[in-house]
């Protein structure tokens, strides 16, 4: 991921520095397994641990030589190791894969608990907003047309609910994605005992594989890129409802919008929902490294390496973007303004034609049929779209042509919006309890 959607904390996970941190760790976890094992002398151990680890630089130079990093990475690191005879016992009966497969499930699963960090403050900060306008009226739309009145705290009582469900299926996945092996060539243990695989597992709070073959299936892995992606297009979710409703045409809602920033090079009276968009965008990124990680599922035989190349970009990519997009949009909630006149403004534009449903219902108590009473509220309806004539107007005339009786004091009492959004309650009490 480039540097400008990059954010510090996450953008070290996935540093080539760290990753060499983490395979030390790996390495050295092993060969302390091995001496309490016997199977090393244990007096290389603390000459291996207080090795610094090699410069990416330097691991850089080798490889260009060897064309395999994790040889370069183990030639870089003998080099620092005192004395470097020690490290000949470093990578004792272990293949490529264990290293690899080992260090990435404590990687992610450190850039896990990032995200699931700043999940939680997200839920926390859409649940706040939703129940700040749990009365907020506004007009509920279907397919972009005006519906029936809602409240501003319902929508985003949603978005909240949905990014809660997210944030448990990350968490999910974080088991799922913490699995490591350290099994050998092609997965038998050969050189290597299963009680080196536990030890490890238990000490970087992994779970060792029920089974590897070379490699660690990538079905963990998958899922765990999945469930970023479901993440991402809940903020999606959210970033498009602000951008519909920033429109001209609409003005309900507002991104923050600071002192200085500027909205178009050619036009000064532009305030661009260019937060929103961005969120939009870079979901499509994390969706689309969906693909290419599930395709590391089936792989040759016990193993090859056509899923290495594709993971060594999708997962910092899908986390570290995952991790920009919880971050704006937790910005984007924060600072978003609600025109809440503006929302009753837009109840009302359409004279009235939201309450539709609502007369439906009363006439047909009245004792006419369903297909005379639709017959009759959607004519009145087409005439107020046409004529920009009320709704209760055109609604009395066409009952009077057809011999209909209406119940003014009863329309009056039903047309109200707030008489649409009084069972919500059941939803904000839940919205209260979500953490």
């Amino acid at each position: 991921m480039i540097e400008r959607y990059t954010l510090p904390e996450m953008g070290r996970v996935f540093s080539d520095a760290h990753k060499y941190e983490l395979w030390c760790q790996v390495e050295t976890l092993v060969l302390e397994a091995h001496a309490v094992a016997g199977t090393v002398p244990t007096d290389v151990v603390e000459p291996v641990r207080q090795a610094p680890p090699p410069t990416p630089e330097r691991v850089a130079e080798i490889e260009a030589v060897t064309q395999h990093d994790v040889i370069a990475f183990l030639t870089a690191w003998a080099d620092n190791t005192e004395p470097r005879d020690a490290a000949k016992w470093v990578h004792f009966g272990m293949t490529s894969s264990d290293l690899l497969d080992t260090a990435l499930a404590a990687q992610l699963v450190e850039a896990t608990d990032i995200l699931l960090a700043k999940a939680d403050d997200l839920v926390a900060v859409l649940r706040d907003h939703a129940l700040e306008h749990q009365a907020t009226l506004r007009v509920g739309r279907t397919h972009g047309i005006h519906g029936e009145p809602d409240v501003w705290g319902h929508r985003v009582a949603d978005f909240a609910f949905a990014m809660a469900r997210s944030r448990d299926r990350l968490h999910r996945a974080r088991e799922a994605v913490g699995v490591m092996a350290i099994s050998g060539p092609v997965g038998t243990y050969s050189n290597i005992d299963p009680r080196i695989e536990g030890y490890v597992a238990e000490k970087l709070g992994l779970r060792a594989a029920d089974v590897s073959t070379q490699v660690v299936i990538r079905d963990g892995i998958s899922e765990w890129v999945g469930s970023l992606a479901i993440m991402s297009t809940v903020c999606e979710a959210i970033a498009l409802e602000v951008r519909h409703g920033q429109r001209t045409e609409v003005r309900e809602l507002w991104e923050p919008f600071g002192k200085g920033q500027k909205g178009s090079s050619a036009m000064p009276h532009k305030k661009n929902p260019i937060m929103s968009e961005r969120i939009c965008g870079m979901a499509r990124n994390v969706r689309a490294q969906i693909v290419p990680v599930m395709e590391g599922i089936p792989l040759w035989h016990e193993r090859d390496i056509s899923h290495s190349s594709t993971e060594r970009i999708s997962l910092p990519d899908a986390a570290i973007a995952t991790d920009y997009l919880l971050h704006l949009t937790t910005r984007l909630m924060r600072g978003l303004v609600v025109d809440s006149d503006r929302m009753r403004h837009n109840l009302e534009s359409t004279h009235g034609l939201i309450y539709s449903s609502t007369v439906v219902s009363e006439l047909i108590e009245t004792g006419m049929s369903r297909e005379d009473v639709y017959a009759l509220v959607q004519t009145a309806a087409m005439r107020t779209w046409q004529e920009d004539t009320p709704f209760r107007e055109t609604l009395r005339e066409e009952a009077a042509t057809r011999g209909a009786q209406l119940d003014e004091a009863r329309l009056d009492e039903v047309c109200r919006p707030e008489r649409f959004v009084r069972r919500l309650d059941r939803v904000f009490d839940k919205l209260k309890s979500l953490s």
